[in-house]
């Protein structure tokens, strides 16, 4: 008896041993917080965002048919619709993440107004994709549709971790959760470099099959939305529009002359410069 003792006290303490080395499970997270999050994969948990830095839908030009395609595709998801995981791409400065937080805002809106469940916006981190089968268990049980995002999503040669975004959009066992949509912005249509491509398709025993993977990755995503560098008469909209919506004080060819001389400058036109434009406006303004 007193030996049996002895053997359950040691496999008490082998357990005991076994529960402090295993990694802590993640807390469940507080999603009546707010209505954004960010992941934070070293703490396993989602940090509240109390206030998220955006744009208004309203101040958005030049993307008008981008613009509804990713509002119908979001409302049709938050409203328990199929919709399709988006990829947005091309030029910098255009509204791409500004888009995503524009289009979350004015869908989360709608959804409050119809008393249905929030949609909540969560930010995953590019260097975290390796993370995303947890913090997809976290969101799978909860209540509320949920934005997954990651801006300026792209993968470099030796960057394994396209992998495990492959198999969450849709290759795991359990595939995506049906309250979780994905939406990334990437400068680049197949997300990884050229030279990644061309590496695999001269080392590999069948290069055809080897870079057919690698670009796979994009085709996870449904819908595709392009964005392109805009016109002169759209870069001068966006200035004009966000002039007038901050009251700015200043007759329309002086605005036209400084926001043509400010893109020279910069040496292109974007939503990006013409907001940067405005900032400088306004603070020699006062505004």
């Amino acid at each position: 008896m007193p030996a049996t003792d002895t053997r359950d006290e040691l496999l008490a303490r082998i357990a005991d041993a076994l529960d402090r080395m295993a990694p802590a499970r993640p807390q469940a997270p507080d999603f009546e917080a707010a209505d954004a999050f960010v992941w934070q994969s070293a703490e396993k948990r989602l940090t509240p965002v109390t206030r998220v830095s955006r744009v208004e839908m309203t101040l958005l030009k030049g993307i008008d048919r981008v613009r509804d395609m990713l509002l119908d595709n979001t409302f049709r998801f938050a409203r328990g619709k199929p919709a399709n995981n988006a990829l947005l791409w091309g030029a910098r400065g255009m509204g791409k993440s500004s888009l995503v937080k524009a289009a979350h805002a004015t869908v989360a809106a709608a959804l409050e107004a119809e008393s249905m469940p929030k949609l909540k916006l969560v930010e995953i981190h590019r260097e975290d994709i390796e993370t995303l089968p947890v913090l997809m268990s976290l969101l799978r049980a909860a209540p509320f549709p949920f934005l997954l995002f990651c801006d300026d999503l792209s993968f470099d040669l030796e960057d394994t971790s396209y992998k495990s975004l492959k198999a969450v959009l849709e290759g795991g066992i359990e595939g995506r959760p049906e309250n979780v949509l994905f939406y990334a912005t990437s400068n680049r249509r197949h997300l990884l470099a050229r030279e990644m491509i061309e590496n695999e398709r001269s080392t590999a025993i069948h290069a055809g099959e080897a870079v057919e993977e690698k670009v796979s990755l994009s085709d996870r995503f449904g819908l595709w939305l392009g964005f392109h560098r805009c016109s002169q008469d759209e870069f001068l909209a966006m200035v004009t529009g966000y002039a007038e919506h901050f009251g700015l004080k200043i007759a329309p060819d002086e605005l036209r002359r400084e926001a043509l001389e400010w893109a020279t400058t910069r040496g292109s036109r974007s939503g990006r410069v013409a907001w940067q434009f405005i900032q400088d406006l306004a603070g020699r303004e006062g505004v």
